[in-house]
């Protein structure tokens, strides 16, 4: 549904009922404090320390900041942290890659002087090579593209590597997995959507797993996530088709216990 519709248990790329910032608070403004999380502090080491230590087993959650009260965004990411988060998933859109528009750099950056979580920005938008760098700058510490748009997809993969952040790469539901094999070599995740990007309340689309599978049957090395209707029911079958990240918005925040609703996804998975 388009800003403003009701949100369903699950999502994560879409934008929700409270995923807007109000008036009379700036998102500039966000504070968090006592943080469980860490990211690189010398960015040459991004590659390797990034992300929480982890075995080919683990799985970690993704809370997408979109499903968050952005009048109230500092408390909502405190209870996620301190709820056992592994990552925050921000969803980047640009009204023309997708016909919503959320957030840029100003806002990562406000984020990421206020918390030590690893940020996981997704960027929704049509001309990355334009924008990654800013990101990368702002504070993101993976950084994925769509391999959709018509910009540069390796280019702008390059200018993320070369900032010392994690790259990875997007595929869409209608997007056949082939299109990703020229950038495998050169990420290290890629991101299955689940559901369409921009649009919030949509249903977990089952066939996507057939992508995941592919690319765990193609043996690619790095994570695979996904994102879009993530709950206590498709986390298992997103686990056992092989992803690893499970990006999951209002199944976290909509949660009245927002710790235990980030364990039952984890043992769910």
């Amino acid at each position: 549904a388009a800003p403003g519709a009701r949100r369903r248990a699950g999502g994560g790329a879409g934008w929700g009922r409270r995923g807007g910032p109000r008036a009379g608070r700036h998102p500039a403004r966000v504070g968090v404090g006592g943080d469980r999380l860490t990211r690189p502090q010398d960015p040459r080491n991004a590659m390797t320390t990034s992300a929480p230590a982890m075995t080919a087993t683990a799985v970690q959650i993704a809370p997408s900041i979109l499903s968050a009260n952005f009048a109230d965004l500092a408390r909502d990411i405190q209870t996620v942290v301190d709820g056992g988060a592994d990552l925050l998933h921000l969803d980047v859109m640009d009204g023309h890659f997708v016909p919503n528009i959320t957030f840029g750099p100003p806002l990562v950056k406000s984020i990421r002087g206020s918390t030590k979580a690893v940020l996981d920005c997704h960027l929704m938008i049509s001309e990355p090579t334009k924008y990654v760098g800013a990101f990368c700058d702002a504070g993101a510490d993976w950084v994925s593209v769509h391999v959709e748009v018509a910009d540069d997809v390796r280019r702008a993969l390059k200018i993320i590597r070369q900032k010392g952040k994690k790259p990875g790469i997007v595929l869409n539901p209608d997007t056949d997995v082939a299109r990703l094999d020229p950038y495998l070599p050169l990420v290290d995740f890629v991101l299955v959507m689940s559901v369409f990007p921009g649009f919030g309340g949509q249903s977990f689309i089952p066939s996507v797993l057939d992508k995941v599978r592919a690319l765990r049957d193609r043996g690619f090395p790095g994570l695979l996530e996904i994102d879009g209707g993530i709950n206590e029911k498709t986390a298992p079958l997103a686990v056992e088709a092989g992803a690893r990240v499970l990006v999951a918005g209002n199944a976290v925040f909509n949660a009245p216990d927002r710790a235990a609703a980030i364990r039952r996804l984890r043992g769910a998975a």
